[in-house]
């Protein structure tokens, strides 16, 4: 009775319910996406991307007075904007991706920290953004974050076989003619929906590990990509939760405990995965040298 009072006490709160579907949708959006981006190495331009959103966060801030769903409107543009950006200055400049990625990211990031100085009283509401603040979304956020994360699965679902050949053989897709930059711009965007999305669960400053640790896991434990894409979202809607209940009752910010969660699982994973795991690669050295 206890264990099920602790599950279900929580829900009389009706901020906490909403928090748990919040997640929940989050978890799954983020793993789904996030299963590309650790298959194709594009974590670094992940966390770019999150943190380079901040000038649009300020910028709505700034015309609404703090409006949730204004603030959204405005970093999903400018992260839209900044996505293909990276990927424009990296063709058009003949830069390497990382470089383009470090010159767009360090820019607009100051860009937000200038227009954020120019305000008096905003750090306070700046925490939610860079640490989330899932305990306060209203039901027009889930409506939005339940949409728009609709869209990027519904995308993904429509586009998954020319998602899985640019991931796993450009050569091939070349020869298929597969239009690669259209669907490589079409990912970034996806990715930069994903982002803002998130953005109130778990903030700027814990996004990364949303998009890139539930994928890595589910990674350690499965060869196929449907099967990875799947546990991922199982791993990252399981953290959602988990997480969430914890800060309840230890009182802790519900993205830290939310991250905490999900690290905490590819660790398990990393020391026990099947073939994989730290532990298991050891069993075949230790079976050896005792003989």
């Amino acid at each position: 009775m206890n264990i099920i009072h602790l599950i279900i006490d929580p829900l009389a709160y009706p901020f906490m319910v909403r928090g748990l579907l919040a997640a929940i949708l989050v978890g799954i959006v983020c793993a789904t996406v996030g299963t590309y981006i650790v298959l194709r190495g594009m974590a670094f331009f992940g966390d770019a991307l999150a943190h380079a959103i901040l000038p649009g966060v300020a910028i709505g801030y700034l015309f609404s007075g703090g409006s949730q769903t204004t603030v959204f409107w405005f970093a999903l543009g400018t992260a839209i904007v900044t996505a293909i950006g990276i990927g424009v200055i990296s063709k058009g400049a003949e830069l390497k991706e990382d470089t383009a990625i470090g010159i767009v990211f360090a820019g607009m990031f100051a860009l937000g920290i200038a227009l954020i100085s120019t305000v008096r009283g905003y750090a306070v509401d700046l925490a939610h953004f860079l640490f989330g603040d899932v305990l306060g979304v209203t039901n027009q956020d889930l409506w939005l974050t339940f949409i728009f994360g609709a869209i990027v699965i519904i995308t993904i679902i429509l586009f998954y076989k020319e998602f899985l050949v640019l991931s796993f053989d450009p050569v091939l897709a070349a020869t298929l003619r597969i239009p690669a930059n259209l669907l490589n711009y079409l990912l970034l965007v996806l990715l930069a929906i994903t982002i803002i999305v998130s953005l109130q669960t778990v903030g700027v400053a814990l996004m990364l590990a949303m998009l890139v640790t539930p994928p890595a896991t589910a990674y350690l434990l499965t060869r196929r990509l449907p099967a990875m894409m799947a546990l991922a979202g199982a791993i990252g809607a399981f953290s959602g939760v988990t997480g969430l209940y914890l800060s309840f009752y230890v009182s802790m910010a519900s993205g830290a405990a939310i991250v905490l969660v999900s690290t905490a699982i590819f660790l398990l994973a990393a020391l026990f995965a099947p073939q994989r795991g730290w532990a298991w690669r050891r069993l075949p050295r230790q079976a050896t040298t005792g003989q």
